[in-house]
């Protein structure tokens, strides 16, 4: 069920100052006319959830915010990547305090997922640089970590081996699974790293490594690692043995 009709309580949301106070029947209305639109004209309902910032004016709040989401979502959906980009930017705008910082997590991640299946690399290069010099300010740990991640996947997919050495370690010094080896969440990043780092190796093809990474891996026992994370480390598996007798 999308998080659109969820329940303030069940978010746990608690929107500024900034935000209205009562609930704003004009803004919930024509929100909910433009979801409805949505589901038969996608033009239509951006001209209708573009209306919705037209009536909240410079008083940002929920209503903005979702309506903002909506029309990422769409832009995208419509291959207008530069308007996706600029409704993505003000959306940012309002996880600085529009927001809880868990609706604002949560809906960034929304559409983290929902664009990463564009082909476009260079888009989505600058749609998580954009995210990560939102997030300096915000401080927000676990965003901070999956976009550096996608953006990982990225230099990945374009064979820019050296910017994703990089980001690999950025992740690692701020994982510090070291530091606190029974923590499933910390355990569970290093395990993400790790996946990460054996697809880079293995299409440098540098089997010690790749050896060296497998058997971390094993020595993580606290985590709970996605099956798409696990998959990759066990395909390291089937190496282990060949790569055991090169060396």
């Amino acid at each position: 069920m999308s998080d659109d009709y969820l329940s303030d309580s069940e978010f746990g949301l608690e929107y500024s100052e900034d935000s209205t106070s009562e609930p704003d029947v004009d803004l919930e209305n024509q929100y909910y006319l433009a979801k409805t639109i949505k589901e038969e004209d996608l033009q239509s309902a951006m001209l209708a959830f573009e209306k919705v910032l037209d009536i909240q004016g410079e008083n940002r709040g929920q209503w903005g915010f979702k309506a903002l989401k909506q029309l990422v979502k769409i832009h995208f959906q419509l291959n207008n990547y530069e308007k996706t980009m600029e409704r993505y930017r003000e959306l940012l705008g309002y996880i600085q305090g529009a927001v809880t910082k868990y609706h604002g997590e949560k809906s960034i991640h929304s559409i983290l997922d929902f664009t990463s299946s564009s082909k476009d690399k260079t888009m989505l290069q600058k749609f998580y640089e954009t995210t990560l010099e939102t997030l300096r300010s915000t401080k927000n740990e676990r965003l901070w970590f999956k976009t550096n991640t996608k953006l990982g996947t990225v230099f990945l997919e374009r064979g820019e081996y050296f910017k994703l050495s990089n980001i690999i370690k950025e992740l690692k010094n701020s994982c510090k699974y070291e530091e606190c080896d029974s923590d499933p969440h910390k355990g569970t990043q290093m395990l993400e790293i790790y996946a990460l780092e054996i697809q880079m190796y293995t299409e440098q093809k540098n089997n010690r490594k790749l050896k060296e990474l497998y058997e971390k891996s094993l020595r993580i026992r606290s985590a709970v690692p996605h099956p798409l994370i696990m998959s990759i480390i066990r395909e390291c598996d089937r190496f282990y043995f060949q790569v055991a007798k090169c060396i």
